[in-house]
């Protein structure tokens, strides 16, 4: 039997609850902090997102001590990513010889896990939480109370099943890290909680020994008539393939795929891809946005705290939420490491409003980006294929156009300034491309079977019209960044956007 109270009660074995328990069970104090990780199962999870580390998270897991977890387990080195743009490619690497890491989602989180039970002071808890125990007295979250994952045998055959008696878990402090598709999220938050919405989803399979553009770089696919597309080898012979598709999803996937995507995609991976999507499941996962909100707020649960997708979600196109995730918990574990009292809510909630604001660099940083990327690469009218493509053209110049933009990507370059600067001249960039830029056309000719393509400039003649496109693309690129923006700097609760 496990003993009925601890320091800290962590709820979610993933990244964010698996780092944050040996954050905490290695923090020097005279007490070792004695910490229940509970989670429904400790089997290896499948999933199709959070397998890509990038350099801002590796540096986490560095700082954390918790490098190992990526060792073992055929992770792949990446070293950069591929941009490739009607046909057209641009190779974006990491700067300063930065890597970051790609592997099988499950494997990571059983290496996390793994390095935080070699703390004895983590004491592992397989069970499902059914809901928060509050002190009838001062309202203040206490405990968790659980469902085990396994009932008492029946004595006979006849016997009936019983179900699993619920037992309870105390703590000073709770920390629920159960994921995007949290229970708690509103029972902790209360009235501040805002709602997670959900515009698209990735669609994804494993392609077997594919052949990517460029070794140990993840490649970015911005075809016509769909969202992006992602591919990232995660093993020696596996590499993921993700395909973003807006909501509602086609009636038939596999047809959509196969039909519309497929064709657009390096003649050198749609021999595996056609294989991959036509025997094998397709899978799917929603993508996500849900602004953080400062906890610790009169409107939400005193004595537990939110932590990872549970709180914080943002589109995973740029792949940045594990590093949001272990870099939020090198800095809580900075904060706790002066905190003597954990059931001390007045000095939890003072350290919480610290870690809201301190933590905003980084993470508003990787969300506006995530946000606004995928705002631009979404729509298919043709101001947003310009804009698309003065986005491509801005990084073929290279220099900081190509090592700003990709260090705020992979979460080294903790600057929304930066990022906004980075974002206006790419607009106004864009803009420049659609007056100056030769674009296609058609050769004159009397015979329609002769007609071929032609690259033109645009003539004086045309500056009217093209002053009206680029005011829309303006107009429509700021739509997509100021609201993402907005969700970032707004300081009060509740959630507007909720």
């Amino acid at each position: 039997m496990h003993p009925t109270h601890y320091d800290v009660v962590i709820v979610g074995a993933g990244v964010a609850g698996s780092s944050l328990a040996h954050a905490l069970a290695t923090l020097p104090r005279e007490k070792p902090l004695q910490i229940a990780l509970i989670e429904r199962s400790f089997e290896e999870p499948d999933r199709i997102v959070g397998e890509l580390l990038q350099p801002g998270g590796v540096d986490a897991l560095k700082t954390l001590k918790m490098t190992s977890s990526v060792e073992g387990i055929d992770a792949i080195t990446v070293t950069g990513y591929i941009l490739v743009e009607s046909g057209d490619m641009v190779r974006i690497p990491y700067p300063k010889g930065k890597e970051g890491r790609s592997f099988h989602h499950g494997r990571f989180i059983m290496g996390l896990r793994r390095v935080a039970l070699e703390n004895p002071n983590v004491h592992p808890i397989e069970a499902t939480a059914a809901d928060l125990i509050e002190c009838p007295c001062t309202g203040q979250v206490i405990g968790v109370r659980a469902t085990s994952k396994t009932a008492p045998a029946p004595s006979s055959i006849d016997a009936q099943q019983t179900p699993p008696a619920p037992f309870s878990v105390y703590g000073d402090l709770v920390i629920v890290a159960d994921g995007c598709f949290s229970n708690f999220r509103n029972v902790v938050m209360g009235k501040a909680a805002c709602k997670a919405t959900t515009k698209s989803y990735f669609v994804g399979t494993i392609l077997k020994d594919a052949v990517l553009p460029v070794a140990g770089h993840g490649t970015v696919i911005l075809p016509q008539g769909s969202g992006p597309v992602l591919l990232y080898q995660i093993s020696e012979h596996d590499t993921r393939m993700l395909i973003d598709i807006q909501h509602p999803l086609p009636s038939d996937l596999r047809a959509h795929i196969l039909t519309n995507i497929l064709p657009q995609l390096p003649a050198s991976i749609q021999g595996v891809v056609s294989d991959a999507f036509t025997k094998d499941r397709i899978r799917r996962m929603p993508n996500s946005f849900l602004p953080s909100v400062q906890q610790g707020s009169p409107l939400s649960k005193k004595g537990v705290i939110l932590l990872g997708d549970s709180w914080n979600m943002r589109h995973p196109l740029t792949g940045g939420g594990m590093t949001v995730a272990l870099n939020d918990v090198v800095y809580l574990r900075s904060i706790f490491a002066s905190i003597q009292n954990l059931d001390d809510w007045d000095e939890i909630r003072y350290a919480l409003r610290h870690w809201h604001w301190g933590r905003k660099p980084l993470s508003s940083t990787i969300n506006i980006l995530s946000g606004t990327l995928y705002g631009l690469f979404e729509k298919d009218d043709d101001d947003y294929r310009a804009l698309r493509k003065g986005c491509f053209k801005y990084f073929q110049l290279g220099g900081k156009c190509i090592d700003d933009p990709v260090s705020l990507l992979s979460g080294l370059s903790p600057s929304p300034l930066l990022l906004s600067s980075h974002f206006f001249a790419v607009i106004l960039y864009a803009i420049w491309v659609v007056f100056t830029h030769p674009r296609v056309g058609s050769s004159m000719s009397a015979n329609p079977a002769d007609v071929k393509r032609v690259y033109d400039i645009p003539s004086a003649d045309e500056y009217p019209q093209l002053t009206l496109k680029g005011i829309r693309m303006f107009s429509q690129a700021c739509g997509v960044f100021l609201p993402v923006l907005w969700s970032e700097i707004r300081w009060w609760a509740p959630c507007e956007s909720s």
